[in-house]
Order: structure tokens, then sequence, then C-alpha cells
């Protein structure tokens, strides 16, 4: 074909997350986004100062590459149902075919984690970590029985949040932080106080967690999402800001691959600590308020270790490319939490390898669902409401 005659060639869609235009919109759509909107990508576009379709463009040829791995309306699950973080201890050779068994298995576990730590304690052995959440009305300590029979654990640690400090991911915004960086205000805790809700809170709100295609990503999202919910627009934008107005939704959010290299070989972070502090009892909510002002912190709760940790009741997540650097951020903590009169007692990091992240089911009908497909377990552990 004579040259004159050719197709001229489309250029590509940049995938990075560290392309400038990218960089731009992530810095705004992994964290920025509270709450819930009618069109949140226009008000990404909004804040990222990038035109609309650009932003629409650009995250759902992320999303189609993997760069971004979900993109979805979170919500404060811990007031929609029991949750927690639980560490299993279960013999080495078992440790693979457990993680496999709660990620691929159980909807209810959400991030699936082996860690490592270089103290001397009891609960170095405990190197499988999950988050789980159990439906309202069902008991975590029975389902975490259950599990353990299936898996192998001869032990496990439930560890559920008294009060939360941070929660946001922007891994992204994070990357130009310095130790040290802080709010200039404490955090304020949230206490997780579970909510019951009627059928149709539950339709809108199972509509508003589900995982956004990439043919979804478009302005004004949410019309279809109502048609399926089998609600009008308004009722369901109305429904919406109910549950936001109690606090049972989060952030708009797109969601970095971080664990795995890109199809290029780039990586967003390379490393996770899980950061634990031992502090006096009765100053958990003080020393929480100043360890999640910290900007590195992707997550910060008030949990029990219990004796197998030494007693640790603050816990932190940051990620990061380098070790070293993390370790610094976490030394910068250590020091301003002294200087703000907080005794430090113990301190020591979880260091994350393989790790898998899928969001935890929380609605009781999933659960009995569950329950009916595994009558095999449920021989082993009856599991009854409570």
């Amino acid at each position: 074909m004579p040259s004159s005659l050719q197709s001229p060639s489309v250029p590509s869609i940049p995938v990075e997350h560290n392309d400038p235009v990218n960089a731009a919109i992530l810095t705004v759509s992994e964290d920025k986004i509270s709450g819930f909107h009618e069109d949140p990508f226009a008000l990404v576009a909004e804040k990222s100062g990038q035109p609309l379709e650009t932003v629409l463009t650009r995250i759902r040829a992320m999303l189609e590459a993997g760069t971004i791995r979900r993109v979805r309306q979170t919500l404060i699950a811990n007031n929609l149902a029991e949750g927690a973080l639980v560490a299993w201890r279960l013999p080495e050779e078992k440790l693979d075919a457990a993680f496999d068994f709660l990620f691929r298995e159980d909807p209810f576990s959400g991030h699936v984690v082996i860690r490592s730590t270089d103290a001397k304690i009891p609960g170095g052995a405990f190197r499988l970590w999950t988050t789980l959440k159990v439906p309202a009305g069902f008991s975590l300590t029975e389902h975490c029985e259950l599990l353990a029979g299936r898996i192998g654990a001869d032990s496990f640690r439930i560890m559920q949040a008294k009060g939360i400090f941070a929660l946001g991911v922007g891994h992204v915004r994070r990357k130009s932080i310095s130790p040290g960086d802080r709010s200039e205000e404490p955090a304020v805790m949230m206490r997780p106080a579970v909510v019951r809700l009627t059928d149709l809170e539950w339709r809108v709100l199972l509509e508003l967690k589900r995982e956004f295609l990439p043919e979804e990503i478009i302005s004004l999202p949410w019309i279809s999402r109502a048609a399926t919910a089998g609600v009008t627009p308004a009722e369901f934008y109305a429904t919406a800001r109910s549950l936001q107005d109690r606090r049972l939704l989060g952030r708009f959010s797109t969601f970095l691959e971080h664990v795995k290299p890109s199809t290029t070989g780039v990586r967003v972070t390379r490393f996770n600590g899980l950061f634990h502090w031992a502090v006096p009892a009765g100053r958990e909510a003080e020393a929480g308020a100043e360890i999640g002002r910290h900007d590195i912190l992707t997550h910060c709760y008030w949990r029990e270790g219990g004796p197998e940790f030494n007693n640790v009741n603050i816990m932190g997540v940051a990620h990061g490319t380098e070790k070293p650097l993390l370790l610094e951020h976490k030394a910068a903590i250590d020091r301003n939490l002294v200087a703000a009169g907080i005794p430090l007692l113990y301190t020591n990091v979880f260091w994350g390898g393989r790790s898998e992240i899928k969001p935890s089911e929380i609605s009781p009908v999933v659960y009995r669902e569950w329950l009916q497909g595994n009558a095999d377990l449920i021989a082993l552990r009856p599991l009854r409401e409570e």
C-alpha cells in the first residue's frame, strides 16, 4: 500500500502511574474524593486540573491495563459489619495453601498478607494476617474457628478496631512525603458502631460498592446503577446521601495495583510495614491521634494485640519503595509521640511479603448463601446467628 494511503498510527494512551497526567489524576482520585458525589469523575477533573474527557480516558485505560486494580465507592465497613484484623498461627508448610484459601474461597477475608518480624516474641509465629468482616448478626469468633479448622491454624488472634485514626490510600501523593510530615492538628478518632439497614438501603449500598467495569467509567455513572437497584436516580442519590450522613460511606477511589509490578515492570511500592506501638492503658486515644496525624500512614487503628504481641495497642500501615526510608518515617513518628509526652512502652514492625487484596463482602444475604454452599465446613464447626 502506498505510504500516502496508510492509516496514521494512533498514539497509545500512557497507563503508568508516574506519567505526569496520570499522576495528577491519581493524586486526587486515590483518596481525595470524600463521601458520595453524583458525578465523581467530574470532581476528579476539577480538583486535578485535567479535562473531564482526559480523566475518563486515562482512568479507563489504567483500569484496563491493570495499573488501577479497582474503581469503587468505599464504605466505612466497620460501621456495617463486625470487622477485625486477624493474625493466624499455623505450620509453615500450610502457609501458602491457607493464603490461597482465604483469598480465593472466603469472600469475607479482605487483605491477606504473609508477614514476618525480627522481634523474638511469641507473636512472631503468627505469619498470616487478614482483615475480616462478618455481617451483623453473625460471630467473628465462630467464623474464625470455622476457617482455622479448614486451613489448619492452631491459634488465631482477633483484633477489632476500638478506634480509627487514619484510613486512606494515596500512594502517588505519598511519594513526596518526608519523614515527620503530619497534619497541623491531631487525628480525630472514629469509633466503629454497626448500623442496621433496610432492604432498600442494602440494594443501593451494594450497587454503590460494586467495582466499576471499564465501560462504566463515564460521567454520571450512578444512573445505570440506580436502574439495577430498582430505583430512580433521585431515590438512589437520596439514599446514598442518607448513608453518607450516617458515616457509612468512605471515599470514591481508584485503587492502584501497589503489590505487583505493572506490565512494563514499574512498581508503585515495594515494601509495606505494619507498625506496632504499645502505650500506657488509658492513653490509646491520645496516642492514636498523634500517630494517625502522620501523612505516611494509610491506616491507623487502636487495636489490642494481647500478650503474644507485647500488648501493643496502636497499629499503623505505611508503604514505600525503600525500606530504610520507611524506617525513617517510623522513627519520626516515635520521636513525635515521645515529644507529645506519651510514653512508648514497646514498638515493632511486621513486614509484608506475599499479599493479595480484595474488598470484604458484608451482605448478610451473601453470608447466608456462603454458609449454605460450605456445608462441609459447617458440619465441622456449626455457625449460629447471635
